[in-house]
């Protein structure tokens, strides 16, 4: 007996052929670099928001997708991004994530304030909604004197500040960037640290070094330390002090004494601004010593020149693997309190 053939209705319907569009880049060399080595990029910008992308070549990257929102979401990405290289900025993985974070992605905001620009040195853009808003608040000089930058580890609160007091010290602006955290062990007895005092608070200001390094090239560092318009020092050594004309950043605040933070916000002067950062959850102070951090955000928060922006995993940009370290100590905390 001979086997019928299937009808038309019991054959496999073809997948139906989703819906494309084309977007045209003039600098290729550009589209390379945003794509990634091996279209890696691409790769992630596709697993992300749920879309197919190929470059065919000739600055074309082809757009595949059934629902509308997706496209149009990818086109904001790689727009973004391109214009980000256009502006001298990189593209790395983190800043492919941020931007895919980022609600409003256009490619307008690139050149927006949400950019930090060092003259001779590096530029930096937000790449989370909560590091646009502290820039944001950086800039804002005319509403703000002192802005905390508060949230986890990896969000970018030192270095962005960083980066913004040594792009206003390059431009004259400010005379000198004065940055200052406490010398507060974790773990480690300072103390037990050879040389003299200067050399034993080295290690607890290299963090600061490495990102003025970082932002300013370490030429331009280094003939700005010796000349004395930078200046990195203990908290201790800003007592009676009265800092006028400078960007002063106090760094990890979190570890700063209730007193420790009233003498410090008190050092202001004239013609000065100052940024505050911290993260509650990592301070090393002894418990029957309570941190000046929450203290100073809550009697100050409401008040005329002051900014509080508050950092969530969300805004982690140092590594994936961060922000899931976080997200599970933050678990951990709610369970142990019953929350």
């Amino acid at each position: 007996m001979t086997g019928s053939r299937p009808s038309p209705k019991a054959r496999a319907a073809k997948p139906k052929k989703q819906a494309s569009e084309t977007l045209h880049f003039d600098d290729v060399d550009r589209l390379r670099a945003m794509a990634g080595a091996g279209d890696r990029f691409l790769m992630m910008i596709e697993e992300e928001l749920g879309v197919k992308l190929s470059a065919p070549g000739g600055g074309q990257v082809v757009i595949s997708a059934n629902q509308t929102g997706a496209r149009d979401d990818a086109k904001r990405v790689l727009k973004r991004l391109y214009a980000n290289l256009e502006h001298g900025l990189t593209c790395d993985e983190a800043a492919v994530r941020g931007v895919m974070r980022m609600r409003d992605v256009s490619e307008a905001s690139a050149d927006g304030d949400g950019v930090i620009r060092v003259p001779r040195g590096s530029s930096l853009i937000a790449r989370t909604e909560g590091q646009r808003d502290y820039v944001r608040a950086l800039k804002d000089s005319e509403n703000y004197d002192l802005i905390f930058g508060v949230g986890p580890a990896g969000t970018g609160k030192t270095l962005l500040a960083v980066a913004y007091g040594a792009a206003l010290l390059v431009q004259r602006k400010f005379e000198k960037l004065i940055i200052t955290r406490p010398a507060v062990e974790a773990g480690e007895k300072l103390g037990f640290l050879p040389g003299d005092l200067n050399e034993k608070v080295d290690p607890y200001l290299l963090p600061v070094w490495d990102a003025l390094a970082d932002t300013l090239g370490r030429t331009q560092l280094e003939r700005m330390r010796e000349d004395g318009r930078i200046e990195v020092a203990p908290i201790a050594f800003m007592r009676g002090r009265t800092l006028n004309r400078a960007f002063v950043i106090v760094d990890e605040a979190q570890n700063t004494s209730r007193a420790q933070m009233q003498m410090v916000l008190t050092r202001l002067g004239e013609g000065s601004r100052m940024a505050v950062t911290g993260d509650p959850s990592q301070c090393d102070l002894n418990p029957r010593d309570p941190s000046g951090l929450p203290h100073a955000l809550d009697i100050l928060s409401g008040t005329k020149g002051v900014s509080i922006v508050r950092f969530s995993r969300a805004d982690v940009v140092r590594h994936d693997l961060v922000g899931r370290i976080v997200e599970a100590y933050e678990h951990d905390a709610a369970r142990k309190s019953g929350s």
